[in-house]
């Protein structure tokens, strides 16, 4: 991490001041499989809190596998908190896995752009989802999920850039390590607020 953050503070001396005021992030990991890619569609436009406390309702309630999810009722989805969208979205990805349309275990052996591909077939899953997966269970070193409220907004603030596409442009000098320069954008974004997350 410190050769990222060196590379990085070269690049931008705003990196080194988010450390400095706020010390060093946490690098979020999170076990690869199944189960991460449903709790990631429940995060999709909500916070981690709030999906993370429906995530444990579907723990408590059956096994988070692909046989036990793509044969619970819509009806159940719902009691435990589900909106009918992600319902569906959920069912899929268990019935792509069931029908080995999907191998999950062998994404870890694939470059970021073949996993893409591979799960952007999928409804539901979307970039954002895809660049989360790879960074908190893959560990891709070089991404920027521009898909991110909080990214693109800390950008704005921090940078002053408020276009996507200059934003992607801009973040090309950030490789190989643009992984770290969100991890560093986040930790300022949560700490301005006071707020606190566990990944």
């Amino acid at each position: 991490m410190q050769e990222a953050i060196d590379f990085l503070s070269t690049k931008n001396p705003i990196f080194q001041e988010i450390i400095s005021k706020y010390g060093l992030p946490t690098i979020p990991k999170r076990p690869p499989g199944f189960e991460t890619l449903v709790l990631l569609i429940l995060e999709q436009q909500v916070s981690i809190d709030s999906a993370k406390a429906t995530f444990f309702k579907i723990k408590a309630h059956t096994i988070c596998n692909p046989e036990s999810l793509s044969v619970l009722s819509d009806e159940e989805f719902r009691t435990l908190g589900v909106s009918r969208q992600k319902t569906k979205y959920i069912k899929i990805l268990a019935e792509a896995v069931l029908n080995k349309e999907l191998d999950i275990e062998g994404l870890a052996s694939k470059s970021a752009q073949e996993v893409r591909e591979e799960l952007i077939q999928l409804k539901g899953i979307g970039n954002w989802t895809i660049d989360i997966y790879l960074m908190f269970c893959l560990q891709e070193p070089d991404l920027i999920p521009l898909g991110d409220i909080a990214v693109v907004n800390t950008i704005k603030e921090l940078l002053d850039i408020h276009d996507k596409q200059e934003m992607e442009v801009h973040a090309q000098q950030w490789a190989p390590y643009r992984s770290y320069a969100t991890y560093l954008l986040w930790h300022y974004y949560l700490n301005k607020r006071n707020r606190k997350v566990t990944y």
